[in-house]
């Protein structure tokens, strides 16, 4: 896949751009823009008792694009931006690259003549996890992550350093609900395969080719009962030892070259 372009902060006006880390923006226009633009915006900081019809507009401009605007103190914001920095009540949290959308994914695969290949990720709040996810991913032929906006690490710094430049490569969809996403692979011919220490099938005999989404679950509570009852099937690891299960990120490098294996075997063999 064709490298990324990487996003470079914006420039305020009175301050050059590095005042600033590059994972923040400070200013209501600056921030306003950004998100026009369609830059990756994690999550806003509004300062408790703005208001203005700027505020309005952010608010509404937050909301269409499904990011979260939490009200907080305005020391929390001074203590954040450096020195000298004017955040006019508003912060924001960019993501080192843009996020794409599940169908910008999809055609991706198709016009490469292959059948998708995405990750959904349930609850994965660790970055480590979804850096190491995102980097095998990479090496994997996977075509895309869904990472949920709620209960969900998103990008971030540390997630990109963790994944080793992957980040550039593996286009990330941020996704609403994870039920009504699933349903709607599902009506574009998707099989939903989901990570479950008690599947019924084990991994190295279930079907992985095809339009697949792999879902893994978060570190410690696994799936949510609501995106296990939509799976189609179900996959577990074998376990030999006292442990009795893997991190998300181990348990999903071995479904994602399990995934790869059976690609690769259906086309050398026609």
């Amino acid at each position: 896949m064709e490298k990324r372009t990487e996003i470079r902060p914006e420039e305020h006006a009175g301050q050059s751009p590095a005042e600033l880390p590059a994972h923040l923006l400070a200013g209501r226009h600056a921030v306003m823009e950004a998100i026009k633009a369609g830059r990756g915006i994690n999550r806003i900081l509004l300062a408790d008792g703005a208001h203005g019809g700027a505020v309005g507009e952010l608010r509404d401009l937050a909301r269409a694009h499904g990011i979260t605007v939490d009200v907080v103190g305005r020391a929390k914001l001074d203590a954040t931006v450096p020195e000298g920095v004017r955040h006019q009540g508003i912060l924001a949290y960019a993501a080192p690259v843009a996020y794409v959308s599940v169908e910008e994914i999809i055609a991706a695969a198709q016009a490469r003549g292959e059948e998708p290949l995405l990750l959904l990720l349930d609850g994965i709040e660790d970055p480590q996890n979804l850096g190491a996810l995102l980097r095998t991913a990479d090496a994997a032929g996977v075509h895309g992550i869904l990472l949920p906006r709620r209960h969900s690490v998103p990008l971030t710094e540390t997630v990109a350093r963790v994944s080793a430049g992957a980040l550039e490569y593996v286009p990330v969809a941020r996704i609403g609900n994870i039920a009504q996403t699933i349903r709607a692979l599902k009506e574009q011919g998707f099989w939903i395969a989901g990570a479950d220490m008690a599947g019924e099938e084990s991994y190295d005999r279930a079907n992985l080719t095809g339009a697949l989404v792999l879902v893994i679950g978060s570190e410690g509570r696994g799936m949510s009962r609501l995106t296990h009852d939509l799976c189609d099937f179900t996959v577990r690891l074998p376990m030999r030892g006292k442990i009795n299960s893997l991190n998300a990120s181990a348990a999903g490098a071995i479904l994602m070259y399990e995934a790869l294996r059976q690609r690769m075997a259906k086309v050398q063999h026609g």
